[in-house]
């Protein structure tokens, strides 16, 4: 689960991180009014699920050219008009693609004097089962690239299990960002606030980029960024809160709802398959029999607990893209039982009417009543009886020679 920077900032706020001062606004109205209490410079920022908002531009011109995501105003007149420029409109960034995402929420910040930008974050390390605190003394670029051409200029501390990032490390990180006196004071405590918010909040990535060092000496979070674990989310009730269902794909936050795990893709084969290695499998053999002329439209697994409910759900939901051209059952039986699944299908084939092909793999526990259910079923299904073959008659079906 995302949330949005202004989100993000209040949280980390309470533990400690220091942030600049603002709030969200939803119109150009509070907008101004939020800019009254501010001096300028004021931040204005778009407030959406998506990197690069500062390099990304608006459809909406602003003086000699496109508005950007980002833009620092010099009077409160401006913040609200450029708010209200920024509000409806779609911006494209690095990281929304072509289409780019609706702005429904800027953020207003006082502007402060920035003397130095530094990028810090907390990711999980799966080689080592444990969090890592990364930081780098060239903030505000994009630290995948920095990552890849100069690896020696990421300095990494690991986080304990339960005790987070101790003050020894904390230091350490900051002398080696070239920080100095008080501004090693500053950085150690955001650090240390950092990494308990993302051990108590069960994060997947806490990111500030920029870092940054002020005029004065303090070490601050311009931006930042959190992503949570959907598993731990019913232990934070305060997160899910901070949901926006506005920012999430409509189909996915559907799938979520019945507890399917859902992707769309840009394909024309709709894939329910039970398990994510199976699914990742699914997705790269149909890739690979078509030659990579044809493409998987979603990832779905319906998971262990899958009836024919769910089964006729994730159906339904795979044929809201209207870009499917044909539907793929792969099914490994352990927990989930062939001759469910198989019900599931027949039900859900009869239920919605299908019209698109589907071809159907069943293998595992009650493999042959399952195979039964589909054969008896007077129903179009094309059954397969490996991976392999599923594949390559679901790619035919949509139309691609094999």
């Amino acid at each position: 689960m995302k949330i949005h920077e202004y989100q993000a900032k209040a949280l980390l706020q309470r533990y400690g991180v220091l942030v600049p001062k603002g709030g969200a606004a939803t119109s150009a109205e509070e907008a101004l009014e939020l800019a009254k209490g501010m001096t300028p410079p004021i931040a204005v920022k778009c407030q959406i699920h998506a990197g690069g908002r500062g390099k990304g531009t608006l459809d909406v011109d602003y003086g000699d050219g496109p508005l950007h995501g980002v833009l620092l105003v010099k009077s409160v007149e401006d913040a609200g008009e450029v708010a209200g420029l920024m509000l409806g409109h779609t911006l494209v960034t690095r990281q929304t693609g072509p289409q780019g995402k609706q702005v429904g929420q800027v953020l207003l910040e006082q502007g402060v004097g920035i003397e130095r930008e530094l990028y810090l974050g907390i990711v999980l390390d799966r080689g080592i089962g444990r969090p890592v605190m990364m930081g780098c003394a060239e903030g505000g670029t994009s630290i995948e690239e920095i990552a890849v051409e100069r690896p020696e200029a990421i300095l990494k501390e690991t986080l304990a299990p339960r005790g987070g990032l101790e003050s020894f490390q904390a230091r350490r990180l900051a002398v080696g960002l070239g920080l100095t006196g008080g501004q090693i004071r500053s950085a150690e405590k955001l650090m240390v606030a950092l990494a308990k918010a993302f051990i108590e909040l069960d994060c997947s990535i806490a990111e500030i980029n920029p870092l940054v060092v002020t005029t004065d000496g303090t070490v601050m979070a311009l931006d930042a960024k959190m992503n949570f674990d959907d598993n731990a989310l019913f232990r934070h009730p305060e997160v899910v809160e901070l949901r926006d269902l506005s920012e999430e794909h409509p189909t996915e936050a559907r799938a979520n709802e019945f507890d399917l795990s859902y992707v769309a893709m840009d394909g024309t084969i709709g894939c329910m398959v039970n398990g994510a290695g199976l699914a990742m499998a699914t997705m790269d053999i149909i890739k690979f029999v078509s030659g990579g002329r044809a493409e998987p439209a979603n990832f779905l697994d319906v998971g262990g607990a899958a009836n024919s409910e769910r089964v006729t759900e994730a159906m339904r939901i795979i044929l809201q893209d209207p870009e499917v051209q044909t539907i793929l059952v792969n099914i490994f039986g352990g927990i989930v039982l062939c001759d469910v699944i198989a019900e599931g299908v027949v039900s859900a084939t009869r239920e919605l009417g299908l019209t698109v092909p589907l071809v159907v793999r069943l293998e595992g526990t009650n493999v042959a009543r399952g195979r039964e259910i589909l054969e008896s079923s007077g129903l179009n299904i094309i059954t397969a009886d490996s991976m392999e073959d599923a594949a390559r008659k679901a790619v035919k079906a949509a139309g691609v020679e094999v």
